[in-house]
């Protein structure tokens, strides 16, 4: 039976500590770009909220860090994340690789931006 998280919190705390860490690193970032933005537990994973509606997810997993969705229309900010790209509206940052939290902060601008 999948755990269900009352909260980002919890659902931080229930991850191993490198894992938390990496969490937490894109919670500060996203509330840097956004601080008016909150968060809630949407489909058991953390979602960053903007305007009470769901911004972008991210999910800890065996292996990666998956985000969804990827924002389109940038062909650059594509290129930088064509490495990580998995489906259409997902990409996956594998933890045994340095993390682009820069890119990162590239995509939650983005995708502020096509909310407009």
């Amino acid at each position: 039976m999948a755990v269900a998280f009352a909260s980002v919190d919890d659902y931080v705390d229930a991850q191993p500590d490198n894992v938390q860490n990496v969490l937490n690193e894109i919670r500060r970032r996203i509330h840097a770009i956004a601080p008016e933005s909150g968060e809630r537990i949407s489909y058991q994973m953390p979602a960053a909220t903007l305007g009470g509606h769901d911004l972008v997810y991210f999910a800890a997993w065996k292996k990666h860090i998956g985000m969804y969705p990827v924002p389109e229309g940038d062909e650059a900010l594509e290129r930088e994340l064509a490495p990580y790209r998995a489906v259409k509206s997902t990409v996956r940052f594998p933890y045994n690789k340095e993390i682009p939290y820069d890119l990162i902060g590239r995509m939650v601008e983005l995708l502020i931006q096509q909310r407009d």
